[in-house]
């Protein structure tokens, strides 16, 4: 970073140590008490932290600070002021990390592989065209271990010839259970070039959890008949329960064994699988779903999102999206691959718990391409403080996707205002809207445009499912956010509860057909054709309105909610709810419950906070019940 942590100003620390005191007793409902809080004011007696709140804050600390507290914290210091002192000392004891500048890419860009059918054929382009230049660097602590387009042949060649070793077949599915590392980039395509079919896998990330993750990915593996799995050392522990439970498995490696054959398997030895990749859906309410995507399924994606973005020769895409996720595997890595466009990899555990480490990772890359969810870009701007960003400059930033999730415009603006000032253009927000079923990108609007929004009468849209504009002076209008239009030659419809087509501006189900749409679900022909109509239209679940030809999404079919003959999208009325005082951000739930006296259906609402007094909890309810209604 331009400003090391050992070197802040210890008054910075003091206004940030204030600052985290006053949020946390906002948190509790202790709006008012927040409002009075100086650096001398005395944390129990005046503020009234207890030892749970004093725990909560030194974790915070921890977190912000990127440090263990040492001493007995809880028992000596007593005001912000004190803290502040102790943190600052510490700070000037940690070493200094040097900044990691990523090399600026060559002044030429490969030309794009347009003869490629298949992802080898474009490794094996890029890496006779110029095996030195870099394709990606993998960020850790602030370093950067680059990977070549030759290096990447060399091990993913090696990786081939030890799986075909092992005895994997031409379309045998591999399990790929590897962060986000240049292990992974060369476990992928080496798959591909033994004629596997790699099946991206998301590693245990808490132990309190392991039974339900080893659960859940045997379900996963059992359905698919997985042949082999690439894991890294650390998992051992639970790969003799892989094995006990996967009788036709035929091993599992780490990539450092695979890399160490002598066997080395040259693309086109083995007709790569027709399939590019087994992708799983999010899986977050059920067993994920496993989408079948095809070499040509993926280029034509990909071809697609370069028309829109339009690949320039200086361009540097960051990310730190999970490689096992859609946006992360094929929009952001395979996308860099395809162009050549150098990338920067990082962890998406350092980036959840720092995230200013993605914005500094795009300041000392000079990035200009990255994408992350909605909640990403929220997390910026409540969870990032001012100290952290002294010296940023994000004004290489061309294209910042925002997608996987919904876009929230109270997102997008208050992102653009926080970050103008570090040189973020509003221009480079990019609303999209994809699925694993499309392989990635669906809609997109065009780069280089301000993220366009619609506001429409709540009365109309709520009771006849209508997106009328709205006059400028309505207080009471929705807004929605434009995510474009079909890319790749892909279309799109609106349709009601028959599936009969609606006009624009009528809100309905959401469904799509075209050349990147999936073949279907991997060995499930019953989920295939529940998703897929028989002229080819797949549902998405998803419903949302066209106006102007560019599509606005309003909500998952599964969360639309009935209040007094109104649907009501949950989104808007959860984020208001995040916004009041005692309610931790983005932790608000709207639900239906039925009533067994009455057989109707009550509207639930369930929301995180840290407040313990009655008074404060009985505050906090009335607030929700007043917004809810």
């Amino acid at each position: 970073m331009a400003s090391p942590l050992a070197q802040l100003d210890p008054d910075l620390v003091q206004a940030e140590l204030v600052d985290i005191v006053r949020r946390l007793l906002r948190e509790m409902g202790r709006a008012e008490l927040a409002s009075l809080v100086s650096a001398n004011s005395h944390l129990t007696r005046e503020l009234g932290l207890g030892s749970l709140e004093l725990a909560e804050l030194v974790l915070e600390c921890e977190q912000r600070f990127n440090l263990k507290l040492q001493g007995q914290l809880l028992e000596e210091l007593e005001t912000p002021a004190a803290w502040a002192q102790r943190i600052s000392e510490q700070l000037k004891e940690q070493p200094l990390r040097p900044a990691y500048r990523l090399p600026a890419p060559p002044s030429e860009i490969l030309p794009e592989p347009r003869s490629a059918r298949t992802l080898v054929e474009v490794l094996v382009q890029h890496a006779e065209a110029d095996p030195g230049r870099v394709h990606a660097h993998v960020l850790e602590d602030s370093a950067g271990v680059p990977l070549t387009y030759g290096e990447l042949y060399e091990q993913a060649t090696a990786i081939a010839g030890a799986l075909a070793e092992a005895g994997l077949e031409r379309n045998d599915p591999v399990g790929i259970l590897l962060p986000n590392s240049a292990d992974f980039l060369c476990a992928f395509l080496g798959t591909q070039i033994a004629g596997g079919i790699p099946l991206p896998l998301h590693p245990p990330t808490r132990p309190t959890q392991l039974e339900d993750y080893v659960r859940r990915q045997i379900a996963v593996l059992r359905r698919v008949d997985i042949r082999v799995l690439i894991c890294p050392r650390e998992l051992r522990p639970i790969v003799q329960i892989f094995r006990a439970n996967l009788p036709h498995l035929l091993g599992v490696f780490q990539p450092e064994q695979l890399r160490r054959t002598k066997a080395r398997l040259a693309p086109g030895t083995i007709r790569p699988s027709e399939l590019a990749v087994l992708q799983l859906t999010s899986g977050t309410t059920a067993d994920p779903k496993v989408v079948v995507l095809r070499h040509e399924q993926v280029l034509t994606n990909l071809r697609g999102i370069g028309e829109v973005i339009g690949v320039r020769p200086d361009d540097v895409l960051v990310s730190w999206l999970p490689l096992y996720s859609d946006l992360g595997l094929i929009g952001c890595w395979l996308f860099s691959f395809y162009y050549a466009v150098p990338m920067s990899l990082l962890s998406p555990l350092e980036v959840l718990q720092h995230p200013e480490r993605w914005l500094w990772a795009i300041h000392e890359s000079r990035g200009t391409l990255s994408a992350a969810p909605n909640f990403a870009y929220d997390l910026c701007t409540r969870r990032i403080p001012a100290w952290a960003l002294e010296g940023l400059d994000l004004s290489t930033w061309r294209v910042a996707v925002n997608g996987a999730e919904p876009v929230l415009p109270e997102t997008i603006d208050r992102f653009i205002e926080r970050f103008r000032r570090y040189g973020f253009r509003a221009e480079a927000m990019v609303p999209a809207y994809g699925l694993a079923e499309a392989t990635v990108a669906l809609t997109m609007p065009p780069v280089g445009r301000p993220p366009v929004r619609d506001r429409v009468r709540r009365d109309r849209f709520e009771k006849d499912g209508v997106a009328e504009p709205a006059t400028p002076s309505d207080s009471t209008a929705i807004q929605f956010v434009c995510l474009g239009r079909p890319v790749a030659g892909q279309e799109i419809r609106i349709v009601d509860e028959h599936g009969h087509p609606l006009p624009e501006r009528h809100v309905g189900r959401l469904v799509f057909r075209g050349p990147c749409t999936m073949d279907g679900y991997y060995r499930d022909p019953e989920m295939t054709r529940a998703a897929t109509e028989p002229d080819g239209w797949i549902h998405t679940g998803d419903y949302g309105y066209i106006a102007d030809g560019e599509f606005y999404f309003t909500g998952r079919s599964k969360d639309i909610l009935l209040k007094s003959g109104r649907a009501v999208s949950p989104f808007e009325v959860e984020a208001a709810l995040g916004e009041l005082p005692g309610v931790l951000p983005g932790s608000a739930v709207l639900f239906t419950a039925p009533e067994a006296v009455t057989g109707t259906e009550l509207l639930v609402t369930v929301a995180e906070t840290r407040a313990i007094d009655l008074a404060d909890l009985r505050r906090i309810e009335a607030e929700i019940a007043r917004l809810v209604e």
